[in-house]
């Protein structure tokens, strides 16, 4: 038994799930005074003592992305200047993942950058859930423990006793991803191919897999813009698909993505509550299941220091 003080607190980007996460826990969600000064700046006071504590911060790095990484950043440098004995950052979405490497000339990798800053700023150990590139853990020279939000989701087909189903990523890079759905689901495999032939052609969408009178399910890491998502729900549509469902850990949700996805012909959409999504961004297709209780148990693991792997064996 650790006899190291738990705490955990939480930023303002994700409240709901940092009192879900907590409530599995059995334990209250630290105080943190978060305010605004009338020129935008950020002031932070934690109101307990959490000196020789193990304190666990919880915070999405969702829109606005700048803004909760300031939060965040200065929430850390407070509890260093406290005395707190381990700090773990907690980021359910971890935000400029996708920026993973130089993809042309004279651009940052924005990932790395903020890896760097998060270390130097006093993170002791980081606990993220699905990163967009895996390689983004090796961008952190402290302890990385990377969950995957795949149980909850696959759980949840599970329980509704689904045939005649097919698993399809909607590029071929997330076919490890929805490999790994379609071995626990026990059903058939399925990748869209994209390709533009000649420039200013529109884009060619073609389906390596049998779909043709299946009921389909688009598994992605997120949804942005939802284009990708929107479009290949239409190509499966269009190659005999019965019913196609999009699910997806992270719901970024930005810029149009609400209205294609409502236009589109998708028939459920499943996220993860891993970025707090507003009431007026929830589709009546929409359900929205809580990774509360994996990091929970989580956290549980990392604070009694037993194996966080084995959630997923």
């Amino acid at each position: 038994m650790n006899n190291v003080m738990l705490k955990v607190f939480s930023g303002s980007s994700n409240i709901p799930l940092a009192e879900k996460i907590t409530h599995y826990m059995g334990i209250e969600l630290g105080k943190i005074d978060l305010k605004r000064f009338s020129d935008g700046e950020i002031s932070v006071k934690i109101a307990e003592n959490v000196r020789g504590s193990d304190v666990f911060l919880i915070q999405s790095t969702s829109n606005p992305a700048n803004d909760h990484i300031i939060e965040l950043l200065l929430i850390l440098d407070a509890f260093r200047r406290a005395s707190a004995r381990r700090i773990t950052v907690v980021t359910p979405y971890f935000g400029y993942a996708r920026q993973d490497r130089k993809v042309e000339p004279r651009v940052p990798i924005s990932a790395k950058v903020v890896a760097k800053i998060l270390e130097n700023t006093g993170t002791n150990r980081l606990l993220a859930m699905d990163l967009h590139a895996d390689q983004i853990q090796g961008f952190f020279d402290i302890p990385v423990d990377h969950l995957f939000a795949a149980p909850v989701l696959i759980d949840h087909f599970k329980n509704e006793n689904m045939e005649n189903v097919v698993i399809v990523s909607p590029d071929s890079g997330g076919a490890e991803r929805a490999r790994f759905f379609a071995k626990h689901l026990n059903c058939g495999l399925a990748v869209i191919d994209k390709r533009r032939e000649k420039a200013n052609e529109a884009e060619v969408m073609n389906i390596i897999g049998n779909v043709d009178g299946k009921k389909c399910i688009m598994v992605d890491d997120m949804i942005d813009t939802a284009g990708t998502i929107s479009k290949g729900a239409q190509a499966l549509k269009d190659f005999g698909a019965i019913e196609v469902r999009a699910v997806s850990t992270h719901g970024v949700l930005s810029g149009p993505a609400c209205q294609r996805l409502d236009e589109a012909p998708i028939d459920e959409i499943l996220l993860t509550d891993s970025i707090n999504i507003p009431q007026e961004k929830r589709l009546k297709k929409m359900k929205i299941l809580s990774v509360a209780s994996l990091i929970g148990e989580a956290i549980l693991r990392i604070h009694d220091e037993r194996s966080v792997s084995n959630l997923f064996v």
